[in-house]
């Protein structure tokens, strides 16, 4: 395992840090270490390509880290009354239809990589959370919240309807994604 693989799983390992933060009342150390460990998304892909160190593990631990901490927080959030439940149940809705694609088109030997819509998706989802900690700390308004995170919403269920767009080609076995 190289450092890229360390930092995913550092990211994964930090969700439970993370949501204890909110849990107990300490969202701006919520937020600090949750913006810490997504910046880790950055560095972990960067370090693997540069130095040619792509590996099966990281590209299959790297979205499931962020797709964990992203959620976990925004799920948070929800208790912290931040953000409506139905928001990110649409959210976490819309990974697991996504993963699920993900999985049958492995199981038919094709590999449905992140598209540029699926990665600003993420990062969309990870401004909402990083926005809605701040509300939650009353550094930010949870106006400035809400509307983050209809527009993680809007993306994520246009980056789903972009992967289904190609799940008919995909599931046929014709990589095309």
């Amino acid at each position: 395992m190289g450092l890229a693989d360390h930092l995913t799983v550092a990211r994964a390992v930090s969700v439970p840090f993370v949501v204890a933060l909110f849990v107990f009342d300490q969202p701006v150390w919520g937020t600090v270490l949750f913006a810490l460990a997504m910046a880790t998304d950055w560095f972990d892909g960067r370090i693997a390509r540069r130095h040619g160190r792509t590996s099966p593990l990281g590209s299959l631990l790297d979205p499931i880290a962020d797709k964990i901490l992203v959620l976990a927080v925004l799920i948070a959030l929800v208790g912290e009354e931040v953000f409506s439940g139905w928001m990110v149940a649409a959210i976490v809705a819309r990974e697991f239809l996504v993963s699920g694609l993900r999985q049958a088109a492995i199981e038919r030997g094709v590999v449905l990589h992140a598209r540029d819509l699926g990665k600003l998706k993420t990062w969309s989802q990870a401004v909402a959370a990083g926005v809605g900690g701040l509300a939650a700390a009353d550094v930010w308004s949870t106006d400035a919240a809400w509307w983050a995170l209809l527009v993680a919403l809007v993306l994520t269920w246009v980056s789903g309807l972009d992967y289904a767009r190609v799940a008919p080609r995909l599931l046929r076995g014709r990589a095309t994604a």
